[in-house]
């Protein structure tokens, strides 16, 4: 079983910043990718930024310059720093991360966490 936890959200006003967590438990062989995704209301889910397993990174148009993905591999954890923020950042915010059981380690799998709300209003 695998297991993501996000941390961070909430509400924060128009030019602000939130930074959110997520940690990977459970049985790991490896982790390849992480990354983040959102959902606003009435919304497809997209991608919001993602990071390798080397560190290569990419965003959505509307992150770039704005945000940063950053990943901890030692600890299995990946945040997002989000920085001047704006009222359409609204959504709820999911962790998600291409994993390997030790069971199978040449498959890969992607889980989801719960999900984390981000409200930016005034």
């Amino acid at each position: 079983q695998v297991q993501l936890v996000e941390a961070g959200g909430g509400l924060v006003q128009p030019g602000g910043s939130l930074r959110l967590s997520c940690a990977a438990s459970g049985t790991i062989f490896s982790i390849n990718a992480m990354g983040w995704d959102r959902q606003a209301p009435g919304k497809q889910r997209e991608l919001v930024a993602g990071i390798t397993a080397d560190g290569s990174t990419n965003y959505a148009d509307s992150a770039k310059g704005r945000f940063t993905v950053s990943r901890d591999s030692a600890k299995n954890t990946v945040d997002l720093q989000m920085s001047s923020l704006k009222p359409e950042d609204t959504a709820v915010y999911y962790c998600n991360a291409v994993i390997s059981p030790p069971s199978q380690p040449r498959i890969r799998f992607t889980y989801w966490g719960q999900g984390t709300q981000v409200t930016v209003s005034s």
